[in-house]
């Protein structure tokens, strides 16, 4: 919006009887337009970076296989878009994120409602295991010997 008034404005400056006070109140507000129009910009990059960055949060959490096998892609954005604003001071977005967060689980007690758990990652600690195995052998221990004729054939 505010960058349709700046282009606006700028038509206005391109008028050939627009001279004297009437130009100046029309160079007056193009810059206020413009300048208004760079806030919002920055506003929008500032919100994205902390959409991104909280997405990527939400989604390494083990709720996030829940909201997969349900399909709460959306809610989940949603819920992000709340919370952004709450975070950046706004009072109704911040109530809103806390409904959400409830509802996606967010919290304890909600998880409690859903009767969700979280279980051990049985398969990421006998991957740690293995590694840990693996790192404590040599590279001597770590050589095998093979038959070459089992592996030539001849």
């Amino acid at each position: 919006m505010a960058r349709r008034q700046a282009d606006e404005y700028e038509l206005q400056l391109m008028e050939p009887d627009l001279q004297g006070r009437q130009r100046a109140a029309v160079q007056r507000k193009l810059d206020a337009a413009q300048s208004a129009a760079t806030v919002l910009d920055k506003q929008i990059e500032a919100t994205a970076a902390l959409e991104a960055e909280l997405w990527s949060d939400l989604w390494a959490t083990p709720q996030s296989v829940a909201w997969e096998r349900l399909g709460w892609t959306r809610e989940v954005a949603q819920y992000v878009r709340w919370k952004v604003k709450a975070e950046l001071g706004d009072l109704d977005a911040s109530k809103e994120a806390r409904q959400l967060g409830d509802r996606l689980g967010l919290t304890p007690l909600a998880m409690l409602r859903l009767r969700w758990e979280v279980a051990a990652d049985e398969v990421a600690e006998q991957r740690q295991e293995r590694t840990a195995q693996v790192r404590k052998k040599t590279a001597r221990q770590r050589l095998r010997v093979v038959d070459s004729e089992a592996a030539g054939g001849s």
